[in-house]
């Protein structure tokens, strides 16, 4: 009797020692992932002001590696076809430097000739919005007199500073050393990262511990490359239909410069939401220096924003949907993140980046916040196609 209870205690002791250690394993893996979120959430927080600091090493950086990216097929293309890697890589550079200098050409050109027309036409550009200004006016002077009647305070003296902006000349002479060395900078980027591709690609694939983390590594590569350069070409490609189409029926209106117009509807149909509501301003105001009333002027932006409607709804869904979801708050979030952090630069940017982070969640998993929060305490979440192969949509069709 004295020995089966003594073994009793004994396995008593055993099995509570286990749960101690059970739980102290627990609580370890709780504080190092608590640890790990504080870390995270500093990290989060500090990363846009480190990003906006340091924007002349980190902006150039990151749009010479998304340009990178998307030529990464183009590279492929050449080197399937026996041209060696930096051959191919600079015959790629050789063709983005085409593409984006005639560009630049057909839009800076003609535009730095619109900038020196204004002082001539700003007059003309005043006849034809004098029908706006005086209905404007005329509710201003309503309102005023509203609030005479039922004004309790006397009016306030308001001072105005207006402030002379820098000359055109002044501003190129001071800002085009420091572009060009950023440029050539980027362009160096570009060159060396698609020369060594193949071979860094390879290397990290190989250099996986584990067969599984080998394969993730592969299925990360290709997933960022494969959507990055198959969004930005295929909107590429739909960009330049739309502002060819935009300058051809304008050029039919009678504006001027349709060349000029059609590229700024092209690259600005890259910023989602607000690049189209910039280039309907900018032909309004470009369509008041040319036609002699205000609702001609009208004519080429509306125009653009009915060619935009159908690209915007029809086109771009049915071939970019297809390959690409993203989440339409997803884009508008990453877009004033970008643009605040870099300006014009970052909103252009902000769709690619979106896409680069979401493929690379996507493959390799999220953090799983909620998990440590509310359940197991982990921050580890795996991706989509493992939840996909474990099957983790039930039968009945709710996700478990």
């Amino acid at each position: 009797m004295d020995a089966r209870t003594t073994k009793r205690k004994m396995a008593e002791t055993v099995n509570h020692a286990h749960e101690l250690a059970e739980a102290f394993t627990a609580k370890r893996d709780r504080l190092l992932a608590a640890l790990t979120l504080i870390a995270g959430v500093g990290l989060i927080v500090a990363l846009p002001f480190a990003l906006r600091a340091g924007a002349e090493f980190f902006l150039p950086v990151t749009a010479a590696l998304v340009v990178a990216i998307a030529l990464v097929p183009l590279l492929e293309w050449f080197e399937r076809r026996g041209i060696p890697s930096r051959l191919a890589s600079a015959l790629c550079l050789l063709i983005f430097l085409t593409v984006t200098v005639f560009a630049i050409g057909s839009i800076v050109l003609p535009a730095i000739d619109w900038i020196t027309l204004i002082p001539e036409r700003i007059g003309k550009v005043q006849a034809a919005l004098s029908p706006l200004l005086d209905l404007y006016k005329s509710f201003d002077r309503f309102v005023e007199r509203i609030l005479s009647q039922i004004a309790i305070s006397p009016d306030r003296t308001r001072m105005v500073t207006i402030e002379t902006p820098n000359s055109l000349s002044g501003l190129l002479t001071t800002s085009a050393p420091h572009i060009l060395i950023q440029l050539f900078f980027a362009l160096l980027v570009i060159f060396f990262f698609l020369a060594g591709w193949t071979t860094m690609r390879k290397r990290t694939i190989v250099s996986r511990g584990s067969f599984e983390g080998a394969l993730t590594t592969a299925r990360v590569i290709e997933r960022v490359v494969d959507s990055t350069s198959t969004y930005l070409g295929t909107i590429t490609v739909i960009n330049v239909a739309l502002g060819a189409l935009t300058a051809v029926i304008i050029w039919q209106l009678g504006m001027t410069s349709p060349v000029m117009w059609g590229g700024i509807v092209a690259v600005l149909n890259y910023i989602p939401y607000l690049g189209p509501i910039a280039s309907a301003l900018l032909l309004f105001f470009g369509g008041l220096m040319v036609f002699p009333d205000a609702w001609g002027a009208m004519l080429p932006p509306l125009v653009f924003i009915g060619l935009h409607l159908v690209e915007a709804n029809l086109v771009t869904p049915m071939i970019v949907g297809e390959r690409l979801e993203i989440n339409p708050l997803a884009i508008l979030i990453s877009l004033s993140f970008w643009a605040w952090v870099w300006g014009t630069t970052g909103a252009l940017l902000a769709v690619p980046l979106l896409i680069i982070i979401k493929q690379v969640f996507s493959a390799a998993g999220t953090p799983d916040i909620a998990g440590f929060l509310f359940e197991h305490g982990t921050l580890t979440h795996v991706g989509e196609d493992e939840e996909n192969e474990e099957g983790l949509v039930d039968s009945a069709g709710g996700v478990t």
